[in-house]
């Protein structure tokens, strides 16, 4: 079938449905999108199926970059000829998304929507990673004991983890307990699936990770409990599904792993795509903790007795490996205290770490060799870890019947072995050179204070996510769309397509979807100056606060207000006056979806409610209507100055010639504030105000810049008060 047929009757399929949804109003916009979507992945060769040119032909890739605005559908414009495509073309559709919002949009509200309407059956399915489920064989561990692993004489931790139990209260030990064995009872019942997400309060991050499912810890089908195993039983809804809905996250950690389905065999969508360069620096990123090191011995002796066991000759070297580990992360502290100390010590009352950065990557001598021993000493320490792994797998297979005790040796070595391969990739990068021109990874070392320890850790991490993404993603991908309410930067899609890889790829399309929504008749965009220059932070803080409070003061439903700073909220709480604090709901004074609720129930009773927040809450919100007639933006959402990776990529830009601020700075803040500014039009009968008290938005030459990202909301200056 031809390029043309296929698009053509993925077109058909996406205008039947849109004929069939009850009330949907044909969009312009949502079905030139769907144009695009068909366009594209009709284009791209999948696998070994389309190869028709002939045996050895180079496969054709088709990635189109779509800019959707608010109000345009745009899930079901990539869904319904997506999915159409897919069943045509015998293949599947993965989905993958930023946030767990809209991965349960789509799931649980938007395909079930579609299944009901398409011509054609498909089945969807959920995909999250392996630590969102519960792992049976550690709960029933803990169910019974309140510690993640059995210990016997033989294993040289107990008497560590003996040691752990003895410092925490005997009332949390038993609390820990009940918890856990009212979690097993719970699963067993079938009251509860095993999806962290789906308990009724998900627990605290310490609580879950004990239980969580693991892949270093996990023997798969040989585990006695694999029949009974949440995980693998989600797995196989994704075999039999067509449609996939992931996160960047998974998508990313688990490219060549065979979790998702194969990124030359698929057609892929990135929905919030926004996120994916941001994502792939995180993944690729690595640090290592050279105080906390008791765990080295753990791990060492686990090895040695379950090689012994197992009779695995390439044991005979970890202690020697282990020694030396132990003896170089010491020695890499010290250095590191030697180097930097004074400069670490003098930042004790910050925030957070203390923190200092290699300048341009290139590492004092005196830690290059130590970090070259470390890196050999953990390649020959993973080596024999890998052998005695391989003899456990092999055991497992002519042994069944103790498939329990061997499971839970395997598990003993695997839930340190992430460990020691953190250390690995983190000194490995640490090590990395740059050639002359070439792009240094960034590099820098914290010091903080957790309880009795004073803690030193080493971190690096890759400062360029297009480089990263070209390599491990793009190089694998057939046909994708990538797609958000925010791609375009300052007018144009430039700066994201160098962030994500795409610059200059002549396989990849653009394509500008602007908003249903009359923003100038629906909104204003009111520039409030004040008479303090931003970068003064005390005086504008104050100036602003004053204008802030003004302002809300009038407000007679829902509004919400952004800050860029704790510092910068706390004194906007601390200045409310007594008959505005009932009105103002500042997040984290209660969990997300609790707060959220007390506002729509207040708007709804005709109170105003106002909404204090940060970052997180400037994307994602849906408060159409009432729930969020303002938005009050107190100064332009600048990255914080201090990112270590920001830092060494505006150095790195800086010493080839080019403008960091103009290049790097101006476009990224463009692209949230967008996002800022966005919470404010939901639907085409939304009017909102939008304020922001920074006025270089209008005085500055980059101020004019982000105003051409924003929507074209009608502008009122208004001089400080």
């Amino acid at each position: 079938m031809s390029q043309q047929v296929w698009a053509a009757q993925a077109l058909e399929s996406f205008d039947a449905v849109v004929q069939a949804t009850a009330g949907f109003r044909s969009r312009h916009g949502q079905r030139r999108m769907a144009e695009q979507v068909a366009h594209t992945f009709s284009k791209a060769t999948l696998g070994k199926v389309d190869a028709e040119e002939g045996e050895g032909a180079a496969p054709t890739r088709a990635i189109a970059v779509i800019q959707a605005g608010t109000g345009v559908g745009k899930s079901l414009a990539y869904c319904a000829p997506a999915i159409a495509l897919a069943l045509s073309r015998g293949t599947r559709v993965l989905i993958s998304t930023a946030t767990v919002a809209l991965q349960e949009q789509l799931v649980n509200k938007d395909l079930p929507a579609l299944a009901a309407l398409m011509p054609q059956p498909f089945k969807f399915a959920l995909a999250k990673g392996r630590g969102r489920y519960v792992c049976k064989l550690k709960l029933d561990r803990l169910a019974g004991t309140g510690e993640a692993e059995e210990t016997d004489e033989d294993d040289l931790f107990a008497e560590e983890e003996a040691a752990a139990r003895a410092k925490r209260p005997r009332q949390e030990t038993e609390a820990r307990i009940q918890f856990y064995g009212a979690m097993a009872q719970t699963l067993a019942k079938g009251a509860w699936d095993g999806d962290r997400d789906s308990l009724e309060t998900p627990p605290e991050p310490e609580v879950w990770s004990p239980v969580a499912a693991e892949g270093a810890s996990c023997t798969g089908k040989h585990c006695p409990a694999f029949s009974q195993c949440t995980y693998y039983d989600k797995r196989k809804e994704l075999v039999g599904a067509q449609v996939i809905v992931a996160n960047h996250d998974l998508l990313l950690s688990s490219l060549g792993a065979r979790v998702l389905p194969e990124l030359d065999n698929c057609l892929l969508v990135l929905d919030e795509a926004h996120h994916l360069p941001a994502t792939a620096l995180q993944q690729f990123a690595c640090s290592m903790d050279m105080s906390r090191i008791t765990w080295i011995e753990r791990l060492s002796s686990r090895g040695l007795r379950i090689g012994a066991l197992l009779e695995v000759q390439e044991i005979a070297d970890i202690p020697r490996h282990a020694a030396q580990l132990r003896q170089t992360l010491q020695d890499l502290a010290r250095i590191v205290m030697d180097v930097y100390g004074p400069t670490l010590k003098s930042q004790k009352d910050t925030w957070g770490p203390a923190r200092v950065r290699v300048p341009r990557g290139e590492l004092p001598e005196p830690l290059i060799a130590p970090l070259g021993l470390l890196a050999a000493s953990a390649d020959g320490f993973l080596e024999a870890l890998r052998a005695i792994s391989k003899a456990l797998r092999a055991e497992m297979r002519d042994k069944p019947e103790e498939a329990k005790r061997l499971s839970t040796l395997y598990a003993q070595i695997g839930m340190l072995a992430p460990r020691l391969e953190e250390l690995h990739a983190t000194a490995q990068l640490l090590l990395q050179d740059a050639p002359e021109g070439a792009v240094p990874a960034a590099k820098w070392f914290t010091l903080e204070v957790d309880g009795d320890f004073i803690v030193v850790k080493g971190h690096a991490s890759p400062i360029l996510p297009g480089t990263t993404l070209r390599n491990h993603l793009w190089n694998a991908v057939r046909g994708a769309v990538l797609t958000s309410a925010t791609l375009n930067s300052c007018g144009n899609f430039d700066f994201f397509l160098r962030e994500a890889g795409l610059h200059g790829d002549e396989t990849t399309t653009t394509l500008e979807v602007p908003s249903p929504f009359n923003y100038a008749a629906q909104g204003t965009l009111i520039a409030a100056e004040t008479r303090a220059d931003p970068k003064n932070a005390a005086q504008f803080t104050a100036e602003m606060v004053d204008a802030l409070l003004h302002d809300i003061a009038r407000v007679e439903y829902g509004a919400l207000v952004l800050f860029t700073s704790r510092e910068q909220m706390r004194q906007a709480v601390d200045a409310l006056p007594t008959a505005m604090r009932s009105v103002v709901l500042v997040q984290n004074a209660l969990p997300r979806t609790q707060l959220l609720k007390r506002h729509r129930e207040r708007v709804e009773n005709g109170e105003p409610s106002v909404i204090f927040g940060m970052q997180s809450f400037g994307e994602g919100l849906d408060l159409p209507g009432r729930l969020c007639e303002s938005v009050f933006i107190t100064k332009l959402p600048f990255a914080p100055p201090d990112d270590p990776v920001g830092e060494a990529r505006a150095e790195w830009l800086r010493a080839v010639g080019r403008d960091p601020f103009s290049e790097l700075v101006v476009p990224a803040t463009a692209i949230r504030l967008a996002q800022w500014v966005g919470r404010a039009i939901r639907t085409e009968e939304d009017q909102a105000h939008v304020y922001c008290y920074d006025k270089r938005l209008v005085r500055t030459s980059y101020g004019q810049r982000l105003l051409k990202g924003l929507p074209p909301f009608a502008l009122q200056q208004r001089a400080p008060l």
